[in-house]
């Protein structure tokens, strides 16, 4: 067979998402929301890879490592691309990436990239339309597949038994959701997007202590806890809450007869519990 023609797994790519920031680096893109999705490494709730811009260019090896490091840069600056510096030892400056479906959503609002595997909309694994096109996806280094199967206390796998987690929610709610496929579909789009059980957790504990008792606790069901589009804010929400009572309880010497209003002894409730590793 031609050398020129394919006899090796492609890289994919949408032509929608090319038009709209060039094919190189729609092609990166794609690649790296590939890597993420079978990464093991979970840091501060999210999925990432790592690899040296010379390692990266080793998968792109049509564009000179000077043009690789220029489009992962562009990237990161158009906010498609989020970078982080995780490594165990300081001399190493190695960066972490990771897709900012946030931004990618934004993107597909702007554009026509509804029918986009890599949207927030869609973010399964497999994708929506072509079950296999994940499977023709190169694994073109073996530095990469080695970095990938790393493993630590920080690895979470993407499952879940739903039946204890939606009694978990109605226990919390006072509500009764069922264990159904369309509540399941919320709750797993937010596990392949990278976020933890513990996230969503926190995410039911906080906002209940919030909206509860007031106008806004009919808002209190997975279609509005687990929307892709608020979910990061309601966690960021959580974690600053949880954050400030800690402070408050180290900073501060409560006497007996001190009276604590009712959101307040909930949050604390909720720092023990995350404090005793409760998931």
């Amino acid at each position: 067979m031609n050398s020129l023609l394919i006899s090796e797994a492609p890289l994919q790519v949408l032509p929608s998402l090319a038009a709209k920031i060039g094919l190189d680096k729609a092609v990166i893109l794609q690649q790296i929301h590939y890597w993420c999705s079978k990464s093991a490494n979970i840091r501060d709730g999210y999925k990432w890879v790592y690899n040296s811009v010379r390692e990266w260019h080793q998968q792109f090896p049509w564009l000179s490592e000077k043009t690789v490091q220029r489009y992962l840069k562009d990237l990161e600056r158009k906010g498609l691309l989020i970078t982080g510096i995780y490594n165990k030892v300081g001399f190493d400056r190695t960066k972490w990436y990771r897709i900012n479906y946030e931004g990618l959503y934004k993107l597909e609002e702007s554009t026509d990239l509804a029918n986009s595997p890599i949207g927030t909309h869609s973010p399964h694994l497999k994708g929506t339309h072509s079950p296999n096109q994940y499977h023709r996806l190169p694994e073109t280094n073996n530095n990469m597949s080695s970095k990938l199967d790393e493993t630590d206390s920080e690895t979470e796998k993407v499952s879940l038994d739903f039946k204890e987690f939606f009694d978990y929610l109605n226990k919390v709610t006072g509500r009764s959701f069922k264990n159904i496929k369309s509540n399941q579909k919320l709750v797993s789009a937010r596990l392949k997007a990278g976020y933890t059980k513990q996230d969503l957790k926190l995410v039911i504990d906080y906002k209940t202590s919030e909206w509860k008792g007031t106008e806004y606790e009919k808002y209190l069901q997975p279609s509005t806890l687990f929307r892709a589009s608020k979910f990061d804010e309601y966690l960021n929400q959580a974690k600053l809450a949880v954050s400030k009572q800690k402070r408050n309880k180290t900073n501060s010497v409560k006497t007996s007869g001190n009276i604590v209003n009712k959101k307040e002894q909930q949050l604390e409730e909720l720092v023990k519990r995350l404090e005793k590793g409760d998931s």
